[in-house]
């Protein structure tokens, strides 16, 4: 521990003068818990022999105790939120997360990655996503601060897929019908069909077809729970149910996406009214909103409503497609990536043949002649 303190001390020190005088690193350690003890030693620079190896040396005790930690590590994490410990800007936040690594035992090379990555919380919390025990917002707060790769040991689920192996459609030139829009060039390399499992998609969000319950149900809604684990309905459940129409959002858990969106869509078995319409219109729109609010820039939609909710799939298909062709003209700059979703293949040809309408593609010259 000593001369792993002294690695981490003499990384301080060569780091630049910006954080103020000794007595300011001073104040730092004591705010995350480190008690400081004068002692005149010999050889020490106050008797005049020779100067001391480290000046912290002379001036921190590091008798850690094993047993006291726990307590103090679960203190340290509640109390990061309103001092600053999670970030990096000030003393008392990364010298915080020295005495906190330091006191848990990880490795100085570790230790000073941490410094530069702001991972150091989640080593200070052992997340398990196996289990419904614990706060659901601290293993909230740890998953979300962590980059794609270090989430990648939490996934519930094997062979996911990143946004650079789903293909992007293109649009195509021709087709007996007549475009429903314009073609819009900034909406290019926005829009991907992929057929497969939507739990496996490693993306900013996924948008999960539920109940008005939030808490699990059949189909895509209880594929999506299964994934991300117990902790993703213990958050479900705090957000007190969600009206047809609406969208609300949780973090993706054991998911390798990132975020889960939840929507509720209409129920279309007495048939497809004006109503009904507008509430699936309003699933997409409300979806794409929660995740721009929340700087998703990859979105995964399911085939929302068509299932043992009963709205005709080749009706539900436009409902999408437009919405999500408005929402883009108007916040392109927003999003990087929307994601039709299709399990079935009748669900995927319905996608095929209706994409051309609202993301068409540049006129040629042999379609431009035929309008003359």
């Amino acid at each position: 521990m000593v001369m792993q303190m002294s690695a981490l001390f003499s990384y301080i020190r060569a780091l630049p003068r910006t954080t103020g005088p000794l007595t300011r690193v001073r104040a730092g350690f004591q705010g995350a818990g480190v008690k400081f003890k004068h002692i005149l030693t010999p050889g020490g620079p106050q008797l005049g022999a020779k100067p001391a190896i480290s000046l912290f040396r002379g001036h921190i005790n590091t008798a850690f105790r094993a047993e006291k930690f726990s307590t103090t590590a679960a203190v340290l994490w509640k109390s990061s939120q309103g001092n600053g410990f999670s970030s990096l800007r000030g003393t008392r936040g990364w010298l915080g997360k020295v005495a906190c690594g330091a006191a848990l035992g990880v490795s100085t090379v570790a230790l000073i990655q941490a410094l530069h990555t702001g991972t150091l919380t989640a080593m200070a919390l052992k997340v398990d996503l196996n289990s419904a025990e614990g706060d659901w917002k601290e293993t909230r707060e740890v998953l979300l601060s962590l980059s794609v790769k270090d989430r990648r040991q939490y996934y519930r689920t094997s062979n996911s897929v990143p946004l650079d192996d789903i293909p992007v459609w293109t649009p195509t030139a021709g087709g007996s019908e007549p475009v429903r829009y314009q073609r819009n060039e900034k909406l290019d390399q926005k829009i991907s069909l992929y057929s497969g499992d939507i739990t496996k998609l490693e993306i900013d969000a996924i948008v999960n077809a539920a109940n008005k319950t939030l808490l699990g149900g059949g189909g895509v809604d209880g594929a999506i729970h299964r994934i991300a684990g117990p902790m993703l309905k213990k958050e479900c459940a705090s957000l007190h149910g969600c009206e047809t129409g609406e969208a609300k959002i949780t973090c993706g858990y054991g998911l390798p996406a990132k975020y889960v969106i939840h929507t509720v869509g209409p129920i279309a078995h007495g048939g497809v009214g004006e109503e009904e319409k507008k509430a699936l219109r309003s699933c997409y729109k409300n979806s794409l909103k929660t995740a721009t609010e929340n700087a998703a820039r990859s979105v995964a939609f399911p085939c929302i409503s068509t299932g043992v909710y009963g709205y005709p799939p080749e009706q539900a298909v436009h409902e999408a497609l437009s919405t999500v062709r408005e929402y883009l003209d108007a916040h392109h700059e927003k999003l990087d990536r929307v994601i039709f979703c299709v399990f079935l293949p009748t669900d995927k040809e319905l996608y095929l043949q209706n994409l051309p309408l609202y993301f068409p593609a540049a006129p040629t010259e042999s379609t431009v002649k035929s309008k003359l």
